[in-house]
Protein backbone atom coordinates (compact mmCIF):
# COMPACT_ATOMS: atom_id res chain seq x y z
CA UNK A 1 0.00 0.00 0.00
CA UNK A 2 1.19 3.32 -1.08
CA UNK A 3 2.16 4.82 2.84
CA UNK A 4 2.20 8.96 2.22
CA UNK A 5 0.39 10.27 4.80
CA UNK A 6 -2.41 12.80 3.45
CA UNK A 7 -0.47 15.43 5.03
CA UNK A 8 2.61 14.85 2.87
CA UNK A 9 1.01 14.74 -0.46
CA UNK A 10 0.43 17.47 -2.50
CA UNK A 11 -2.45 15.24 -4.11
CA UNK A 12 -4.47 12.42 -2.36
CA UNK A 13 -6.44 9.37 -4.00
CA UNK A 14 -8.99 7.52 -2.33
CA UNK A 15 -10.18 4.66 -3.42
CA UNK A 16 -13.83 3.45 -2.29
CA UNK A 17 -13.93 -0.31 -2.11
CA UNK A 18 -17.79 -0.66 -0.98
CA UNK A 19 -18.64 1.60 -3.83
CA UNK A 20 -16.80 -0.87 -6.20
CA UNK A 21 -18.53 -3.65 -4.81
CA UNK A 22 -22.14 -2.29 -5.34
CA UNK A 23 -21.09 -1.17 -8.94
CA UNK A 24 -20.06 -4.85 -9.37
CA UNK A 25 -23.82 -6.04 -7.67
CA UNK A 26 -25.58 -3.92 -9.72
CA UNK A 27 -24.10 -5.28 -13.14
CA UNK A 28 -24.16 -8.64 -11.82
CA UNK A 29 -28.07 -8.36 -11.33
CA UNK A 30 -28.52 -6.55 -14.53
CA UNK A 31 -26.89 -9.36 -16.37
CA UNK A 32 -28.69 -12.44 -14.57
CA UNK A 33 -29.01 -15.12 -14.77
CA UNK A 34 -24.89 -14.74 -16.78
CA UNK A 35 -22.58 -14.58 -14.42
CA UNK A 36 -21.02 -11.35 -13.99
CA UNK A 37 -16.37 -11.00 -14.50
CA UNK A 38 -14.62 -8.58 -13.63
CA UNK A 39 -11.47 -6.85 -15.88
CA UNK A 40 -8.72 -6.18 -13.42
CA UNK A 41 -6.26 -5.65 -16.27
CA UNK A 42 -3.81 -2.39 -16.18
CA UNK A 43 -3.39 -2.99 -12.58
CA UNK A 44 -7.15 -3.00 -11.83
CA UNK A 45 -7.66 0.14 -13.63
CA UNK A 46 -4.83 1.73 -12.08
CA UNK A 47 -6.26 1.69 -8.57
CA UNK A 48 -4.40 -1.61 -7.23
CA UNK A 49 -4.82 -4.87 -8.53
CA UNK A 50 -4.38 -6.62 -4.79
CA UNK A 51 -7.34 -4.54 -3.18
CA UNK A 52 -9.71 -4.77 -5.57
CA UNK A 53 -9.33 -8.40 -6.84
CA UNK A 54 -10.06 -9.31 -3.04
CA UNK A 55 -12.82 -6.83 -2.57
CA UNK A 56 -14.54 -8.10 -6.08
CA UNK A 57 -13.81 -11.76 -4.60
CA UNK A 58 -15.63 -11.03 -1.37
CA UNK A 59 -18.69 -9.33 -3.57
CA UNK A 60 -18.85 -12.70 -5.09
CA UNK A 61 -17.19 -12.43 -8.51
CA UNK A 62 -15.00 -15.41 -9.64
CA UNK A 63 -14.24 -14.97 -13.03
CA UNK A 64 -11.59 -12.29 -13.39
CA UNK A 65 -9.39 -11.07 -16.42
CA UNK A 66 -6.16 -9.41 -16.86
CA UNK A 67 -4.23 -8.11 -20.07
CA UNK A 68 -0.79 -9.83 -19.65
CA UNK A 69 0.72 -13.05 -17.40
CA UNK A 70 3.13 -11.23 -15.48
CA UNK A 71 -0.09 -9.69 -14.20
CA UNK A 72 -2.16 -12.96 -13.95
CA UNK A 73 1.18 -14.18 -12.18
CA UNK A 74 0.38 -11.24 -9.33
CA UNK A 75 -3.14 -12.14 -8.93
CA UNK A 76 -2.79 -15.83 -8.84
CA UNK A 77 -0.74 -14.60 -5.61
CA UNK A 78 -3.39 -12.61 -4.53
CA UNK A 79 -6.71 -14.93 -5.07
CA UNK A 80 -5.20 -18.93 -5.32
CA UNK A 81 -8.98 -20.29 -6.50
CA UNK A 82 -10.25 -17.79 -8.95
CA UNK A 83 -10.19 -18.44 -12.91
CA UNK A 84 -8.07 -15.93 -14.40
CA UNK A 85 -7.99 -15.40 -18.44
CA UNK A 86 -5.33 -13.58 -19.51
CA UNK A 87 -6.58 -11.71 -22.49
CA UNK A 88 -3.16 -11.18 -24.42
CA UNK A 89 -3.00 -14.78 -25.29
CA UNK A 90 -0.40 -17.32 -25.09
CA UNK A 91 2.87 -16.16 -24.81
CA UNK A 92 5.28 -17.66 -27.43
CA UNK A 93 6.89 -20.67 -25.61
CA UNK A 94 5.76 -19.47 -22.20
CA UNK A 95 3.02 -22.20 -21.73
CA UNK A 96 4.35 -23.71 -18.90
CA UNK A 97 4.62 -20.56 -17.19
CA UNK A 98 0.46 -20.49 -17.34
CA UNK A 99 0.37 -23.69 -17.11
CA UNK A 100 2.13 -23.94 -12.98
CA UNK A 101 0.15 -21.20 -11.94
CA UNK A 102 -3.16 -22.29 -13.34
CA UNK A 103 -3.85 -19.22 -15.94
CA UNK A 104 -6.46 -19.32 -19.12
CA UNK A 105 -4.81 -18.21 -21.85
CA UNK A 106 -7.46 -16.34 -24.52
CA UNK A 107 -6.03 -17.97 -27.30
CA UNK A 108 -6.14 -15.74 -30.50
CA UNK A 109 -5.17 -18.33 -33.52
CA UNK A 110 -4.38 -21.35 -34.70
CA UNK A 111 -0.68 -21.36 -33.82
CA UNK A 112 -1.26 -20.70 -30.38
CA UNK A 113 -4.07 -22.71 -29.85
CA UNK A 114 -1.57 -25.47 -31.27
CA UNK A 115 1.06 -24.89 -29.00
CA UNK A 116 -1.41 -25.04 -25.71
CA UNK A 117 -2.55 -28.35 -27.25
CA UNK A 118 0.81 -29.90 -27.68
CA UNK A 119 1.98 -28.46 -23.99
CA UNK A 120 -1.48 -29.95 -22.27
CA UNK A 121 -0.20 -33.36 -24.13
CA UNK A 122 2.97 -33.45 -22.29
CA UNK A 123 2.04 -32.19 -18.95
CA UNK A 124 -0.50 -35.12 -19.42
CA UNK A 125 -3.89 -33.09 -19.05
CA UNK A 126 -6.29 -30.76 -20.93
CA UNK A 127 -5.40 -27.12 -19.98
CA UNK A 128 -8.02 -24.57 -19.60
CA UNK A 129 -8.42 -21.58 -21.67
CA UNK A 130 -10.62 -19.04 -23.78
CA UNK A 131 -10.76 -18.83 -27.59
CA UNK A 132 -11.49 -15.67 -28.54
CA UNK A 133 -12.66 -14.82 -32.11
CA UNK A 134 -13.01 -11.82 -33.40
CA UNK A 135 -16.44 -10.69 -35.03
CA UNK A 136 -15.48 -7.40 -36.36
CA UNK A 137 -12.80 -5.65 -33.91
CA UNK A 138 -10.42 -6.52 -35.91
CA UNK A 139 -7.75 -6.68 -32.96
CA UNK A 140 -6.66 -10.32 -31.20
CA UNK A 141 -8.83 -12.73 -32.06
CA UNK A 142 -9.43 -15.78 -34.49
CA UNK A 143 -10.64 -14.88 -37.61
CA UNK A 144 -13.92 -16.35 -38.86
CA UNK A 145 -12.04 -18.61 -40.96
CA UNK A 146 -9.29 -19.54 -38.78
CA UNK A 147 -12.03 -20.28 -36.23
CA UNK A 148 -14.05 -22.42 -37.94
CA UNK A 149 -10.33 -24.13 -39.56
CA UNK A 150 -9.72 -24.95 -35.94
CA UNK A 151 -12.73 -26.71 -34.92
CA UNK A 152 -12.71 -28.66 -37.38
CA UNK A 153 -9.05 -29.45 -36.73
CA UNK A 154 -10.29 -32.60 -33.98
CA UNK A 155 -6.15 -33.31 -32.75
CA UNK A 156 -5.82 -29.77 -31.65
CA UNK A 157 -9.78 -29.32 -30.03
CA UNK A 158 -9.10 -32.86 -28.17
CA UNK A 159 -5.85 -31.71 -27.03
CA UNK A 160 -7.70 -28.44 -25.71
CA UNK A 161 -10.40 -27.44 -22.64
CA UNK A 162 -12.43 -24.59 -23.63
CA UNK A 163 -13.43 -22.83 -20.61
CA UNK A 164 -14.84 -19.63 -22.40
CA UNK A 165 -15.92 -18.89 -26.02
CA UNK A 166 -15.44 -14.96 -26.13
CA UNK A 167 -15.34 -12.11 -28.55
CA UNK A 168 -15.18 -8.28 -27.47
CA UNK A 169 -17.40 -5.42 -29.02
CA UNK A 170 -16.57 -2.14 -30.54
CA UNK A 171 -18.80 -0.09 -30.24
CA UNK A 172 -21.17 -0.61 -26.98
CA UNK A 173 -20.95 2.31 -25.87
CA UNK A 174 -22.96 3.67 -29.44
CA UNK A 175 -26.01 1.42 -28.67
CA UNK A 176 -27.42 2.79 -32.19
CA UNK A 177 -23.86 1.74 -34.50
CA UNK A 178 -25.13 -1.24 -36.98
CA UNK A 179 -21.62 -3.16 -35.99
CA UNK A 180 -23.24 -4.31 -32.44
CA UNK A 181 -26.16 -6.33 -34.25
CA UNK A 182 -23.19 -7.53 -37.07
CA UNK A 183 -21.12 -8.46 -34.27
CA UNK A 184 -24.48 -10.42 -32.45
CA UNK A 185 -25.01 -12.44 -34.99
CA UNK A 186 -21.55 -13.06 -35.70
CA UNK A 187 -20.63 -14.51 -32.37
CA UNK A 188 -24.07 -16.44 -32.48
CA UNK A 189 -23.13 -18.10 -35.73
CA UNK A 190 -19.46 -18.55 -33.91
CA UNK A 191 -21.52 -20.01 -30.61
CA UNK A 192 -23.38 -22.82 -32.87
CA UNK A 193 -20.19 -24.27 -33.48
CA UNK A 194 -19.10 -25.13 -29.74
CA UNK A 195 -22.46 -25.13 -28.15
CA UNK A 196 -21.61 -26.63 -24.99
CA UNK A 197 -19.19 -24.03 -24.31
CA UNK A 198 -19.76 -20.95 -21.84
CA UNK A 199 -19.84 -17.83 -24.12
CA UNK A 200 -19.05 -14.52 -23.46
CA UNK A 201 -19.40 -11.29 -25.83
CA UNK A 202 -20.83 -8.09 -23.41
CA UNK A 203 -18.26 -5.96 -21.74
CA UNK A 204 -19.15 -2.82 -19.69
CA UNK A 205 -21.58 -1.02 -22.19
CA UNK A 206 -22.63 -4.57 -23.61
CA UNK A 207 -24.18 -5.22 -20.72
CA UNK A 208 -26.65 -2.75 -21.22
CA UNK A 209 -27.37 -3.54 -24.81
CA UNK A 210 -29.96 -6.19 -24.37
CA UNK A 211 -30.27 -10.35 -23.64
CA UNK A 212 -28.62 -11.03 -26.66
CA UNK A 213 -25.36 -9.72 -25.85
CA UNK A 214 -25.25 -10.99 -22.40
CA UNK A 215 -24.45 -14.80 -22.81
CA UNK A 216 -23.27 -17.03 -19.99
CA UNK A 217 -20.23 -14.64 -18.74
CA UNK A 218 -19.75 -10.79 -18.90
CA UNK A 219 -17.00 -8.96 -18.72
CA UNK A 220 -16.98 -5.20 -17.69
CA UNK A 221 -14.74 -3.44 -17.21
CA UNK A 222 -14.90 0.80 -16.45
CA UNK A 223 -18.17 -0.06 -15.27
CA UNK A 224 -16.91 -0.97 -12.13
CA UNK A 225 -14.39 1.63 -11.58
CA UNK A 226 -17.05 4.65 -11.75
CA UNK A 227 -17.25 5.27 -15.71
CA UNK A 228 -20.60 5.77 -17.49
CA UNK A 229 -21.55 2.70 -19.42
CA UNK A 230 -24.48 4.10 -21.08
CA UNK A 231 -22.76 7.73 -22.29
CA UNK A 232 -26.24 8.28 -23.70
CA UNK A 233 -28.39 8.14 -20.60
CA UNK A 234 -27.54 8.99 -16.87
CA UNK A 235 -24.66 7.19 -15.22
CA UNK A 236 -25.46 4.30 -12.97
CA UNK A 237 -22.88 3.07 -11.17
CA UNK A 238 -21.63 4.71 -7.85
CA UNK A 239 -18.34 6.82 -7.68
CA UNK A 240 -15.05 4.68 -6.93
CA UNK A 241 -12.67 6.79 -7.27
CA UNK A 242 -11.52 10.18 -5.66
CA UNK A 243 -8.85 12.66 -6.72
CA UNK A 244 -7.78 15.75 -4.58
CA UNK A 245 -5.12 18.30 -4.77
CA UNK A 246 -3.71 20.22 -1.78
CA UNK A 247 -3.47 23.92 -2.00
CA UNK A 248 -0.16 24.98 -1.47
CA UNK A 249 -0.15 28.78 -1.68
CA UNK A 250 -3.48 31.44 -2.75
CA UNK A 251 -1.69 34.21 -4.60
CA UNK A 252 -3.17 37.66 -5.70
CA UNK A 253 -2.96 38.65 -8.89
CA UNK A 254 -3.09 41.97 -10.72
CA UNK A 255 -5.23 42.62 -13.88
CA UNK A 256 -2.78 42.13 -16.65
CA UNK A 257 -1.00 39.74 -14.92
CA UNK A 258 0.00 36.05 -16.21
CA UNK A 259 -0.08 32.71 -14.48
CA UNK A 260 1.92 29.53 -15.52
CA UNK A 261 4.06 28.74 -17.92
CA UNK A 262 3.84 30.53 -21.20
CA UNK A 263 1.66 33.28 -20.01
CA UNK A 264 -1.43 31.60 -21.60
CA UNK A 265 -3.73 32.78 -18.74
CA UNK A 266 -4.34 36.73 -18.17
CA UNK A 267 -6.06 38.14 -15.39
CA UNK A 268 -8.98 39.71 -16.64
CA UNK A 269 -9.50 41.27 -12.86
CA UNK A 270 -7.94 41.34 -9.77
CA UNK A 271 -7.72 37.40 -8.68
CA UNK A 272 -6.93 35.30 -5.93
CA UNK A 273 -5.04 31.64 -7.31
CA UNK A 274 -5.00 28.94 -5.86
CA UNK A 275 -2.02 26.41 -5.99
CA UNK A 276 -2.24 22.93 -6.28
CA UNK A 277 0.07 20.38 -5.43
CA UNK A 278 -1.21 17.79 -8.62
CA UNK A 279 0.03 17.76 -12.24
CA UNK A 280 0.99 15.47 -14.87
CA UNK A 281 3.40 13.60 -12.62
CA UNK A 282 0.47 12.75 -10.86
CA UNK A 283 -2.18 11.89 -13.83
CA UNK A 284 -3.96 15.64 -13.58
CA UNK A 285 -3.67 15.58 -17.73
CA UNK A 286 -1.82 18.30 -19.33
CA UNK A 287 -4.48 18.78 -21.90
CA UNK A 288 -6.99 20.26 -18.87
CA UNK A 289 -4.76 23.26 -19.26
CA UNK A 290 -6.56 26.39 -20.11
CA UNK A 291 -5.95 29.83 -21.48
CA UNK A 292 -9.74 30.93 -21.08
CA UNK A 293 -10.48 33.43 -18.20
CA UNK A 294 -13.57 31.28 -17.55
CA UNK A 295 -11.73 27.96 -17.83
CA UNK A 296 -13.52 24.91 -19.47
CA UNK A 297 -11.74 22.45 -16.94
CA UNK A 298 -13.01 22.93 -13.31
CA UNK A 299 -12.25 21.30 -9.50
CA UNK A 300 -14.76 21.57 -6.71
CA UNK A 301 -13.73 23.45 -3.65
CA UNK A 302 -16.16 25.30 -1.08
CA UNK A 303 -19.28 24.06 -2.46
CA UNK A 304 -19.01 25.41 -5.99
CA UNK A 305 -16.49 24.85 -9.31
CA UNK A 306 -13.71 26.95 -9.50
CA UNK A 307 -11.81 26.80 -13.44
CA UNK A 308 -8.42 25.26 -13.57
CA UNK A 309 -6.28 28.34 -15.58
CA UNK A 310 -3.06 28.52 -16.93
CA UNK A 311 -0.70 25.54 -17.96
CA UNK A 312 -1.06 22.65 -15.72
CA UNK A 313 2.80 21.59 -14.86
CA UNK A 314 4.98 18.79 -13.81
CA UNK A 315 4.22 19.49 -9.99
CA UNK A 316 1.21 21.57 -9.83
CA UNK A 317 -2.09 23.42 -11.36
CA UNK A 318 -3.42 26.55 -10.63
CA UNK A 319 -7.19 27.18 -10.37
CA UNK A 320 -9.28 30.36 -10.04
CA UNK A 321 -10.93 30.89 -6.27
CA UNK A 322 -11.19 34.62 -6.84
CA UNK A 323 -15.25 33.83 -6.04
CA UNK A 324 -14.39 31.96 -3.18
CA UNK A 325 -14.68 33.31 0.75
CA UNK A 326 -11.20 32.66 2.41
CA UNK A 327 -12.05 30.33 4.60
CA UNK A 328 -12.53 28.11 1.46
CA UNK A 329 -8.96 28.42 0.38
CA UNK A 330 -6.67 28.33 3.34
CA UNK A 331 -3.19 26.42 2.68
CA UNK A 332 -3.88 22.60 2.97
CA UNK A 333 -7.60 22.38 2.13
CA UNK A 334 -7.85 20.06 -0.58
CA UNK A 335 -10.18 20.37 -3.90
CA UNK A 336 -11.59 17.20 -5.70
CA UNK A 337 -9.93 17.45 -9.04
CA UNK A 338 -12.70 14.30 -10.02
CA UNK A 339 -14.84 12.33 -8.21
CA UNK A 340 -18.56 13.20 -6.19
CA UNK A 341 -19.01 16.49 -7.66
CA UNK A 342 -16.58 16.03 -10.90
CA UNK A 343 -17.37 12.96 -13.08
CA UNK A 344 -14.67 10.99 -13.93
CA UNK A 345 -16.40 11.21 -17.56
CA UNK A 346 -16.94 15.10 -17.31
CA UNK A 347 -13.32 15.25 -16.54
CA UNK A 348 -12.01 12.85 -19.19
CA UNK A 349 -13.96 14.91 -21.65
CA UNK A 350 -12.41 18.27 -21.13
CA UNK A 351 -8.82 16.28 -21.53
CA UNK A 352 -10.03 15.41 -24.78
CA UNK A 353 -9.63 11.63 -23.75
CA UNK A 354 -11.74 8.77 -21.94
CA UNK A 355 -11.92 8.02 -17.98
CA UNK A 356 -10.37 4.85 -18.71
CA UNK A 357 -6.92 7.28 -19.50
CA UNK A 358 -7.44 9.12 -16.56
CA UNK A 359 -7.89 5.99 -14.14
CA UNK A 360 -4.67 4.49 -15.71
CA UNK A 361 -2.04 6.95 -16.04
CA UNK A 362 -3.16 8.01 -12.17
CA UNK A 363 1.20 8.99 -10.63
CA UNK A 364 2.65 7.36 -7.39
CA UNK A 365 3.28 10.10 -5.85
CA UNK A 366 -0.33 10.87 -3.91
CA UNK A 367 -1.12 9.41 -0.77
CA UNK A 368 -3.61 6.58 -1.99
CA UNK A 369 -6.56 5.60 0.48
CA UNK A 370 -8.90 2.47 0.75
CA UNK A 371 -11.97 3.30 2.23
CA UNK A 372 -15.07 1.29 2.58
CA UNK A 373 -14.32 -1.91 3.57
CA UNK A 374 -11.23 -3.16 5.58
CA UNK A 375 -8.32 -3.84 2.98
CA UNK A 376 -5.07 -5.22 2.93
CA UNK A 377 -4.03 -2.76 0.03
CA UNK A 378 -0.74 -3.08 -1.17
Amino acid sequence: MNSISADLAGAVLTIDLKALQDNWRLLAKHAQPAECGAAVKGNAYGLGIAPVARALWDAGCRNLFVATPKEGEELRGVLPEALIYVLDGLAAGQAEFYAKLNLAPALVSHEEAREWASFGRVYGRRLPCALHADTGINRLGFSMPDFMNLVDDSFTMEGLEPALLMSHLACADEPAHPLNAKQCKAFAEVREKLPGVPASLANSSGIFLGSAYIHDLVRPGIALYGGNPTPEAPNPMGVVVHLEGTIMQVRHVREGESVGYGATWIARRPSRIAVLGAGYRDGVPRSLSSAKAGGVAQVFLGGRRCPIIGRISMDMMAIDVTDLPAASTVRGTRAEIFGKHIPIDEAASWAGTISYELLTRLGSRYARHYSGIESEAS
